[in-house]
């Protein structure tokens, strides 16, 4: 192994401890960044109906049905 390749290794083993070290990011942090960086913004409003549609059918289950029922 030469010298350049053990200082890539060392470079790599530094840069990954660093990363280890810092602290968790939160689900909406790792989801902005994977948009940002993907470019996937057809991906939102996919989202956003489904999580609305799995809000109403949470609340169909409660005392907010009867004006749940009212919209469709």
């Amino acid at each position: 192994m030469s010298e350049n390749d053990q200082h890539d290794s060392k470079e790599q083993g530094n840069a990954f401890s660093h990363e280890a070290q810092q602290g968790q990011t939160g689900f909406l942090a790792e989801f902005m960044d994977f948009l940002l960086h993907n470019k996937k913004w057809w991906i939102t409003p996919i989202l956003i109906v489904l999580l609305f549609v799995g809000l109403l059918v949470m609340l169909g289950g409660t005392a907010a049905a009867p004006f749940i029922y009212t919209l469709f």
